[in-house]
């Protein structure tokens, strides 16, 4: 036997007793543990209810109420935290003092901008 074939076989072995000893872990038939019960969601609702509609309206005025809407479906569904909602709330409260001053598209924009800083699309 060449001094090769004599190296691969001292490394054949100990690995093909590797794999039958991981095939057969595999067959075990003990039954799997149970699956740990789900959490339930913070306020006990984890989708938003069939009866939810955004509100309608144009411009700023219309984007602020709308993203209340989200913001307090998620709330209500445990999507979000109070701490994050109140942030949010602040933001929207900014931006309804700048549709109230005449400043839709700065409105509209910051409404927008809160939007992509809290991740929603």
């Amino acid at each position: 036997m060449d001094p090769m074939s004599t190296r691969s076989a001292l490394f054949a072995a100990p690995f093909a007793l590797c794999v039958a000893f991981a095939l057969g872990a595999c067959q075990t038939t003990a039954e799997a543990p149970a699956a740990a019960a789900p959490k339930p969601e913070p306020r006990g609702v984890s989708v938003t209810p069939a009866t939810f509609r955004l509100p309608e309206g144009a411009g700023c005025t219309g984007d602020i109420a709308r993203f209340r809407a989200i913001q307090a479906n998620d709330l209500e569904t445990g999507h979000t935290t109070k701490p994050v909602y109140d942030q949010i709330e602040a933001e929207m409260k900014k931006a309804e003092a700048m549709c109230t001053a005449g400043n839709s598209g700065g409105a509209s924009a910051y409404v927008r901008s809160t939007k992509s800083r809290f991740g929603y699309p």
